[in-house]
């Protein structure tokens, strides 16, 4: 059985489930090259079909992440009862609506798919997306995000190919939109920035905290309650605070503008909450359930600070976490959902190995690299040389196989560097990625030696749980410890990702180190790079000093003086 599933608002994307086994995926940002590209993903859908050799009458169903039915009438009272302010959601939600509603026309006229089409419900779309690819037979579920139709956040319990919903939140009450908010006020965007947020709290005290427990509680029940006299998010409005958060926190700071203490103390309350709140709920579900292991999904799940003190302190066994675990993936969870629940007699099969995305054979980088003029060469010991550049303090652009589904870089779209050197966190920040210089690099380590350089350290192949650095070990990967001496750790298993397993086994044969220092393959306001072409545009245009591009090595020291220009032209805009 074919099903296709997609997301159509922000993050926008598709996937292609085979009889429970995920194919393929692809987020449509990687293909338009706009970040956080949002509507219909028609590039994404096309590029499963094309990707498993198959057409549109081989599809057997169609999933859809959001079910614009549901939650109607309460979404409705909602606006209603909070009119005046509320009267923007008049200009925007019946757009929506007609949008989601009509999507099932527009596969007809777009792909002439006349099979069968399905609205799954968001929540139960993120669900799906954690326990059925999960390698857990049974578990607690909980997804948290800033709103589906209704639903903020559910708990559920999955049991084989069944999934039993437990509790849910309804909007207004939601972490993630008080995040959001959040965000926005220290200057960063809003469902961009949250990462941002994450990382700047470590340099501040949570000195504001007891103001956080007060806007975000957990009531007798068990049910996430917030405080909305201080924010405007519910009122759909462009300004997500309220009046009365700034007068409790003074000015919000202007996007670009100089971080202050204060709003490092701000984000360091904010963080705590949400960590203590999500422990409180995982709590909760534990007993509730009598699960030992638990799935999560939803926006929120991206924050590996927090995924990485529910590992420890929520008294859950062990936990997964959805690789795509925001809406990109939720199109995902929705064909799955359809397979298991709605259609039934498909296998569970466990999520695949970090990348599933368009692949690129050598033939493919090699007339991409023709196409730009340029001339690289193959040295028969690639993964030791490459090891040795990086090991003598160069950064690589690193292009191999099949790319990542999710936001993070996972060794096959990944930009590489030495995490020794103590200057390399402002060398990459500053003349990179061409972002704040506060911001973090995640480590890429060995699986079998995870253990001897982190505490606690567990399987965590898609980069989505922090946890401590040795204390011995931080001076030794200054690089690729925060702050606070954390790291977002990356395992790197052998069986899974064989060559980029190899490439760090060279870096340690050469340097005594099992771990790289690990970011996307992009700069500020880009999305990853897809293709060879994507690759070699960014390597020209930032201070990378080599593209390992397939089984190809370039270095800047070998350009002609025509790229070189075409390097000055495309910097020009990314300096800005």
């Amino acid at each position: 059985m074919l099903t296709l599933g997609f997301n159509s608002t922000h993050d926008c994307g598709a996937a292609l489930v085979e009889d429970g086994r995920i194919v393929f995926a692809v987020e449509e940002e990687r293909l338009t090259r706009c970040k956080h590209q949002g509507g219909f993903p028609a590039r994404s859908l096309q590029a499963c079909l094309d990707a498993h050799g198959v057409d549109w009458a081989d599809v057997d169903a169609v999933a859809h992440y959001w079910n614009p039915r549901a939650g109607l009438l309460r979404f409705g009272w909602h606006v209603l009862r909070n009119l005046p302010k509320s009267r923007t959601f008049f200009r925007r939600q019946p757009g929506i609506w007609s949008h989601m509603s009509r999507l099932p026309r527009r596969m007809r006229e777009e792909f002439g798919f006349e099979g069968e089409f399905r609205h799954v419900d968001h929540h139960l779309a993120h669900a799906a997306s954690c326990f059925f690819p999960s390698p857990f037979e049974e578990s607690a579920v909980l997804t948290l995000d800033g709103t589906g139709e209704w639903t903020t956040t559910l708990m559920a319990e999955g049991k084989g190919t069944e999934l039993r919903v437990i509790g849910r939140v309804g909007y207004p009450h939601s972490v993630g939109k008080v995040y959001e908010a959040v965000t926005q006020y220290l200057g960063f965007r809003p469902m961009s920035g949250e990462g941002k947020v994450m990382g700047l709290a470590p340099y501040g005290e949570p000195r504001f905290i007891e103001l956080f427990r007060r806007l975000m509680r957990v009531d007798r029940h068990g049910r996430l309650r917030v405080d909305g006299r201080f924010f405007e998010y519910q009122y759909g409005r462009g300004t997500k605070y309220g009046p009365r958060l700034v007068a409790a926190l003074g000015p919000p700071r202007r996007p670009e503008s100089e971080l202050e203490p204060r709003h490092r103390d701000i984000a360091a309350s904010l963080q705590l909450r949400l960590e203590e709140v999500a422990l409180e709920l995982a709590r909760r579900l534990r007993v509730m359930t009598g699960q030992r292991r638990l799935c999560v999904a939803g926006g929120v799940a991206f924050n590996s600070v927090m995924n990485g003190r529910l590992l420890r302190e929520s008294g859950f066994d062990e936990i997964f976490v959805t690789p795509a675990a925001n809406d990109s993936g939720a199109g995902l969870g929705a064909a799955l959902w359809v397979q298991h629940v709605l259609k039934g007699g498909c296998e569970r099969v466990p999520y695949p190995p970090p990348g599933l995305g368009p692949d690129f054979d050598e033939a493919a980088c090699e007339r991409a690299l023709t196409a730009a003029g340029l001339r690289a060469s193959r040295p028969a010991d690639f993964l030791a040389e490459t090891a040795r550049r990086i090991a003598r303090g160069r950064i690589v652009g690193w292009f191999d196989g099949r790319m990542e589904y999710g936001p993070r870089a996972l060794g096959h779209r990944s930009i590489l560097a030495d995490p020794r050197r103590e200057d390399m966190k402002d060398r990459l920040n500053a003349r990179v990625k061409h972002r704040e210089g506060f911001r973090p690099f995640a480590p890429s380590v060995l699986e079998e030696r995870a253990a001897d350089w982190f505490e606690g350290a567990r399987s965590s192949p898609h980069m989505l749980f922090v946890f401590p650095v040795k204390p011995e070990r931080r001076g030794a990967i200054p690089a690729a410890c925060h702050v606070d001496g954390s790291a977002r750790v990356q395992t790197v298993a052998r069986i899974t990702q064989p060559r980029y397993h190899a490439l760090l086994r060279a870096f340690e044969a050469e340097t005594g180190v099992p771990l790289l220092v690990n970011t996307s393959f992009n700069v500020r306001g880009q999305p990853i790079v897809c293709t060879p072409a994507d690759a070699i545009e960014t390597f020209l245009g930032t201070d990378l000093d080599d593209l390992a591009l397939g089984g190809f090595l370039l270095s800047k020291e070998d350009l002609p003086n025509s790229a070189v220009s075409r390097r000055r032209a495309v910097e020009e805009p990314l300096s800005r």
